[in-house]
């Protein structure tokens, strides 16, 4: 596979045995629906030619001899051949759609797990609609595969055994007549899979482009309302849309040739058929029931050969799905949590940074050398210009992503030596963009733990005045939050997320620019709860308005990823560095 192709263009085998091995482990505890199933496919495809056979006999031993009785009995014979090929063929598609939905909900419950443990990094590299596609139509694919897929293949397979035990049974020689077009069926099939897979390969590539235009213009629909885009955004879109249409009608192209082509086929097999088999009756060789049932067989024989070229299909489809799968499954970009870690009875929230260096790729690091304390209690704010390393600090304190050298110790010890989980436990980070989940204010504010009570939810809700806005809602902390928080405000998100870091209660607190999209009013209230919410706990904030971290035990300067000054407010104003000429800046346009 070449390097520069996108998952969204893996073509697949129709059949990969490294590939179904695996797929097969996922199968494996459900191995009694596939035996089950082989089984009753078995049975089933024996049915199928017995009903010819009943043809023939009806012809030749009854309808010669005038015996009503007889054809009475192989009548109410198809009739009962008929309903228990019917019963089978519910028993059989009701267990593999069974064993398709439990295999796939098993396979998409790992495939969430494992990628809700990736780090930040993987995320950083990798469209969310890319992710998406994996956990829906991906593991669909797989889905159709084991239930109308892999083991319907071995129905087709046995069908067409099962017929030419039957007609080599009956006639050998017609047989043989019979299947002479069987060399131009295989090469129209070889031909037809040929083309099918490259038409795959085009409706695949541009599927991926149609899916990505929508994704990114349907997050970013603000942006083209506000500068009148609709129009222009409708023709790019229309091209991708095009040339979409044109990758599936030229794949419908191949299906409308071959699908006729077989039934031509078929057509020249009975052709071949009546005027061999109508020979060797008139020479009595033959008799007509024969003919009969071979006519019926050869209908019945090209019809699981349209079948497997379905099926191909489908395996192709599945194959390409599960490659993408598995490759989202092998991902190993973690943050890895220590074999044996360090356990801190009670955190106290005393931080060190010794000689950090990190960098999000290889060696372009966003942190240089930063060494700090923070004390246990302590507030220390962070400042810079944008692009100055401020938000990094929060990334690998809280092990979102690991450092390239140096150390981060929290009450003495090495983060890399603690459980993440007990770590990030610990710390509460409020954001400038707010994320909040598609179910209630009280969800929301709990994130579902079961030790944060009714009582403390709303105590943390009064703390940070989140309670004055929700009890005016019909429903208060029941109140349904939309995608992302749509019907609240930007300072009623910020305050949830506020409410959300108290519920916690965090010995170390961390606001990232907090405050910065709410209005002066919730700005003030925010400050008040932030003051008795720091009390006995270390903070970290990092602010672009200087006037909301003037109170700070201590404030320290980042300028392109170094730490440049430290002191508290009239330290830094004393020293006319870059926090002054900051702070003038500000000033300035508070000013204007």
């Amino acid at each position: 596979m070449a390097e520069n192709r996108t998952d969204d263009e893996i073509i697949g085998k129709a059949y990969d045995s490294q590939l179904m091995k695996r797929l097969l482990h996922y199968i494996r505890p459900y191995k009694k629906y596939v035996v089950l199933a082989i089984l009753l496919n078995i049975f089933v495809a024996a049915l199928v030619p017995v009903r010819p056979y009943l043809t023939k006999i009806a012809v030749d031993d009854q309808m010669p001899h005038g015996d009503y009785r007889g054809l009475t009995i192989v009548a109410i014979a198809m009739l009962g051949l008929l309903i228990l090929q019917a019963v089978i063929q519910y028993l059989l598609t009701y267990y593999t759609q069974l064993l398709g939905q439990r295999t796939v909900l098993d396979l998409r419950m790992e495939l969430f797990s494992h990628t809700e443990m990736l780090a930040a990094k993987f995320f950083d590299k990798t469209p969310i609609g890319r992710i998406v596609t994996r956990v829906t139509n991906d593991i669909e694919s797989l889905n159709e595969m084991f239930s109308s897929g892999i083991i319907m293949v071995f129905s087709d397979i046995f069908v067409v055994l099962w017929i030419f035990g039957f007609m080599f049974f009956l006639d050998w020689k017609l047989s043989l007549v019979t299947l002479a077009v069987l060399p131009i069926l295989f090469y129209g099939t070889f031909l037809f899979r040929k083309k099918v897979r490259e038409s795959f390969r085009d409706v695949r590539k541009h599927l991926a482009r149609l899916n990505t235009f929508m994704q990114e213009h349907v997050t970013g629909i603000s942006i083209v309302q506000a500068f009148h885009k609709e129009k222009e955004e409708s023709k790019a879109f229309a091209s991708i849309n095009y040339d979409h249409r044109t990758a599936n009608v030229n794949s419908i192209f191949y299906y409308a040739v071959f699908y006729p082509a077989v039934e031509l086929l078929s057509s020249i097999a009975i052709a071949l058929m009546i005027w061999y088999g109508g020979g060797a009756i008139i020479q009595h060789h033959l008799s007509l029931g024969v003919l009969f049932a071979f006519i019926q067989y050869t209908e019945m024989f090209f019809r699981p050969i349209r079948d497997l070229s379905e099926k191909y299909n489908i395996m192709q489809t599945a194959m390409a799905s599960s490659e993408r799968i598995f490759k989202l499954l092998d991902d190993n970009t973690r943050v890895a949590n220590p074999e044996h870690p360090v356990h801190i009875e009670k955190m106290r929230g005393d931080i060190e940074f010794k000689d950090v260096w990190f960098a999000y790729n290889n060696d372009e690091h966003v942190l240089k050398n930063v060494s700090l304390k923070i004390k246990p209690g302590q507030t220390v704010a962070i400042v810079g210009a944008t692009g100055a390393g401020k938000t990094s600090i929060i990334n690998i304190l809280t092990r979102f992503y690991d450092i390239s050298s140096g150390a981060i110790l929290v009450d003495g010890v090495d983060i890399r030596q603690m459980d993440k989980r007990e770590l990030r436990r610990n710390i509460s980070v409020v954001l400038q963009d707010v994320f909040l989940f598609s179910g209630s204010i009280k969800s929301n504010i709990t994130m579902g733990s079961p030790d944060i009570s009714d009582e403390r939810m709303r105590k943390a809700a009064a703390l940070v005045g989140a309670d004055k806005f929700i009890e005016r809602l019909p429903k208060k902390y029941e109140e349904d939050v939309k995608e992302r928080g749509a019907t609240l405000s930007v300072g009623q998100k910020q305050l949830i997320s506020f409410a959300r870091a108290i519920a916690f209660d965090p010995q170390i607190l961390v606001l990232d620019e907090a405050t910065s999209s709410v209005d002066t009013e919730t700005e003030q209230l925010i400050q008040h709860a932030i003051e008795q919410l720091l009390t006995g706990r270390t903070a970290i904030v990092i602010a672009h308005r200087l006037s909301t971290i003037q109170n700070a035990d201590n404030i320290i300067v980042l300028h392109k990823g170094e730490i440049k000054e430290t002191g508290n407010h009239q330290e830094l104003l004393a020293k006319r560095g870059i926090y002054y000429k900051l702070y003038q800046l500000q000033y300035k346009e508070q000013e204007v």
